[in-house]
């Protein structure tokens, strides 16, 4: 799929999702019928990190074999540093690791070599070691904790740019991924032009609605919106 043309335009997409938050994304694509899709487990490791948007850059960890999960396999072709030097500037690393959260995946090291190659963000199911070293490199984290002991002693590493399982969700390569403070939400590479239409118009809504809320407006045939009400907001955007 990497090697195929995006379906959809990314620049375009990525400025517009900015403006989206996940829990309206998640709206949305439960309306057209993905209910699975906020990744179960990554919360942002500080406070105050910006939403982002980005390509899905694919890792996948499987369970512990102790012949092969070495500190010797760090050097290996297959191998998360490995992983780091194919990534193209503007991803966000999405990293299956089982939900383990007793071995770092990734530490301070990594975590600046992923922000200086661009890379946008790190989303992952497991957790981070070095964490104040991690926070130091400045790259957008959001996982399941921190743990001291190396990703080798508890996880094997396998691939890259392959489908994977982070958080309970299917991710393919190339998927868009929305973070925020609410976590992270996948919208499937196909659907991502209508879901930004969708979500676009749900967040005008919703800024109408609260306006009215906080005019003083009940909240029974406001939201979700009657036939009357429909009207009024139709007439609103109309002037806006």
């Amino acid at each position: 799929m990497t090697e195929n043309k995006l379906p959809y335009n990314e620049k375009k997409a990525i400025e517009a999702l900015k403006e989206i938050t996940t829990a309206t994304l998640t709206t949305v694509l439960l309306k057209k019928g993905l209910r699975n899709v906020w990744l179960r487990g990554a919360a942002s490791i500080k406070e105050g990190q910006p939403r982002l948007v980005g390509r899905a850059f694919t890792l996948r960890f499987v369970p512990v074999r102790e012949d092969l999960a070495t500190p010797e396999s760090w050097s290996s072709p297959i191998s998360t540093r490995a992983a780091i030097e194919a990534m193209p500037e503007g991803v966000i690393a999405v990293v299956d690791a089982m939900g383990v959260t007793d071995a770092g995946v990734f530490g301070d090291i990594l975590c600046a070599r992923m922000a200086k190659r661009g890379v946008a963000a790190l989303v992952t199911d497991g957790v981070v070691r070095d964490v104040a070293g991690v926070l130091s490199t400045g790259l957008p984290v959001w996982c399941a904790g921190v743990a001291a002991p190396p990703s080798v002693a508890g996880l094997t590493f396998v691939n890259w740019q392959e489908p994977i399982a982070c958080g309970g969700v299917a991710v393919y390569p190339d998927d868009l991924v929305v973070i925020d403070d609410d976590g992270a939400v996948l919208i499937p590479a196909k659907m991502v032009e209508e879901v930004i239409e969708m979500g676009s118009e749900q967040e005008r809504l919703e800024s109408w609605i609260l306006g009215e809320v906080e005019a003083g407006h009940q909240l029974m045939g406001l939201y979700p919106a009657n036939a009357e009400n429909k009207a009024r907001y139709e007439h609103w955007k109309a002037t806006q």
